[in-house]
């Protein structure tokens, strides 16, 4: 069983009715920020090695929250290996364990998301893993061109699509330049 099943039902109960996908959202972010983990839905994906590593390698981990380094208002504040949200604020403090365990979680949910995007569209692990890690730096999977060609079967098209995400707030970010070229690289196959 789903380990936030009970809680969902609960909350139902409580309210008096179901929720709107809002709600949901809202109450997975709760949980995730309390270390409830998901259940991964069988047959789903899951990110590998290499994209562990090149989303590892962009983010790096840091225990103190920091602000945006691109955005002009600083948001949002960042914490571990990339993780934002709800409680993560200046003066934000973890352990590695507390930063190892987030980044467990959010690889389930962003690898979901991926997933239930492109469906059955021919994908290799390199390619999955490129696109987890595109998702979990902008959250915009299903909005880019970038994922639209990919599920279009336009690999060609959608590996050009990379070099296209480089800015911050209308800024071009040389990080997110040569993040995107790893992505690019691991997505065709020919990231080390």
């Amino acid at each position: 069983m789903d380990p936030r099943t009970p809680i969902f039902a609960a909350a139902r109960t409580a309210k008096g009715s179901g929720f709107t996908q809002a709600h949901v959202d809202a109450i997975n972010a709760a949980l995730d920020q309390a270390g409830v983990p998901r259940e991964l839905v069988p047959g789903q994906r899951t990110v590998g090695a290499k994209g562990i590593a090149v989303m590892h390698k962009w983010e790096g981990c840091k225990l103190v929250a920091y602000p945006d380094p691109g955005s002009a208002d600083g948001n949002p504040w960042t914490i571990g290996w990339g993780s934002t949200g709800p409680g993560i604020t200046k003066g934000t403090v973890w352990t590695q364990a507390q930063a190892d365990a987030r980044f467990a979680q959010d690889l389930v949910s962003y690898a979901a998301a991926v997933s239930k995007f492109i469906g059955t569209t021919p994908t290799t692990q390199d390619q999955f893993d490129a696109l987890v890690s595109f998702h979990y730096n902008t959250g915009k999977i299903a909005a880019s061109t970038l994922g639209r060609k990919h599920k279009a079967g336009d690999y060609a098209g959608a590996q050009a699509e990379f070099g296209k995400w480089i800015y911050n707030d209308g800024k071009p970010m040389d990080g997110l330049k040569n993040r995107r070229a790893d992505e690019a690289k691991l997505y065709a196959g020919k990231w080390a």
